[in-house]
């Protein structure tokens, strides 16, 4: 076997902790890049035990100390970046210690979504999606090797509400549904876990080098209509339904405040759109996870929504 690559993950964030986690109990060496502000604050202090108790060596650094990032990138063979929506542009300081250090063998820039280069958003999600396909342009552009992962949705994020305006806690609707366009292209909905224990997979598999990675298990794949069918059987009733047709959601993201009209025109995208599902994967540029690693026990929609019954 193999040696397993040293991972450096920068990030203790949403995504960010399971894919250390994931990394750690696959046996890679595991380094997380944590703010000195984050090792000492207590709301992180368990989530920091955990990575302790796992054997992450946790690594203080930031993206704004050039030094300290180039010193841990220098410790590792592959990078991980789970960074968020406002730190999307500044991974060009990441681009920048991967080049200057010369030794990784692979760079995971955060992406954790949608594929940016195919999707067909609107302002605002549209400049986020460019942001990150400006990334991929400029590790591209410098010959670093790669793994762009499209995850498609968070299951945390949609499923517990089933993507209810203005429900931000489960259960998912018992009466009333808003379904948006006319609830028929599929999307795609993953686990976090799922998402990290796919990615740390691809880490060292050169198949996906220099590829993107596309997580999307086949009962995970559900179009509106069928996740509410889907709820409706599981609760025994039927829901009132309304939808929000295109041009009416077109005109509620630009009437919708921060951050609401990000999230409504990221659901344009997915749901209205269909930019999970309205491409062929093509071997030029991508594979599909679960046809690589059909071993893994993935949740799937229909499990995920138990919890909730």
């Amino acid at each position: 076997m193999a040696e397993k690559s040293k991972i450096l993950i920068g990030g203790t964030g949403y995504i960010g902790k399971h894919i250390v986690e994931a990394s750690a109990k696959a046996g890679h060496p595991t380094f997380a890049l944590v703010r000195e502000s984050t090792l000492s604050d207590p709301a992180k202090a368990n989530l920091l035990d955990n990575f302790k108790s796992l054997g992450v060596n946790l690594v203080p650094g930031d993206l704004y100390d050039h030094e300290k990032l180039l010193k841990a990138v220098k410790e590792v063979d592959v990078v991980i970046s789970t960074v968020g929506q406002v730190q999307l542009a500044d991974q060009v300081k990441i681009i920048a210690a991967i080049k200057e250090a010369g030794n990784i063998k692979r760079f995971f820039p955060s992406e954790f979504g949608n594929d940016v280069d195919r999707v067909h958003a609107v302002e605002p999600a549209k400049s986020g999606f460019e942001t990150k396909a400006q990334i991929r342009r400029a590790i591209e552009a410098d010959g670093i090797p790669y793994t762009y992962v499209s995850s498609n949705s968070f299951a945390g994020y949609y499923l517990p509400t089933l993507a209810q305006p203005g429900q931000f806690a489960p259960p998912p609707p018992k009466d009333k549904v808003v379904i948006y366009g006319d609830g028929n292209p599929k999307a795609v909905f993953n686990k976090e876990d799922d998402i990290a224990t796919f990615t740390i997979r691809a880490v060292d598999d050169p198949r996906t080098l220099n590829k993107i990675l596309y997580i999307k298990p086949p009962k995970n794949l559900y179009s509106f209509n069928e996740l509410v069918a889907l709820w409706e059987k599981k609760i025994g009733k039927i829901l009132e339904k309304s939808y929000i047709l295109e041009d009416k959601l077109l005109k509620d993201i630009e009437d919708a405040p921060l951050p609401i009209n990000v999230i409504l025109a990221i659901y344009h995208s997915n749901f209205v759109k269909g930019d999970h599902t309205n491409f062929v994967t093509e071997a030029s540029f991508g594979v599909e996870a679960f046809e690589l690693y059909p071993d893994v026990k993935y949740t799937t929609v229909e499990e995920y929504l138990d919890q909730f019954v």
